[in-house]
């Protein structure tokens, strides 16, 4: 009987927490777009290579134990890094650079303004 108590006391104490809140974020309609074309999915690292010379940094391969986890590495540039899966590119990253909103017009309608 004590437990069913506690129980429905912790209930009422949990209930009766201020409720949770969001801010907006404004973001420029028009982000800045990078100078630099990235390398894309699939290209092979000697492309990669070719057009930008040898990395600041390269980081060693992460995985490859097993086929469903092939290894992963990672290349530096001044200003994005890519990702390689085996030999071949997955992904690119510019920090600096956001990815794009979408669907930012039932954001602003949700947000009541």
């Amino acid at each position: 009987m004590r437990k069913i108590i506690a129980a429905f006391g912790l209930l009422l104490s949990v209930s009766a927490l201020p409720t949770a809140h969001a801010e907006a974020l404004a973001v420029s309609e028009n982000p800045s777009e990078t100078t630099v074309t990235l390398p894309a999915k699939g290209e092979p690292q000697s492309t990669v290579l070719g057009r930008y010379g040898e990395p600041t940094k390269r980081h060693a391969a992460v995985g490859g134990g097993s086929p469903a986890q092939p290894p992963i590495t990672r290349w530096d540039y001044a200003g994005f890094s890519v990702f390689f899966e085996n030999s071949h590119v997955v992904d690119t990253v510019a920090p600096s650079t956001p990815a794009p909103l979408f669907n930012t017009d039932e954001l602003s309608a949700a947000s009541g303004s």
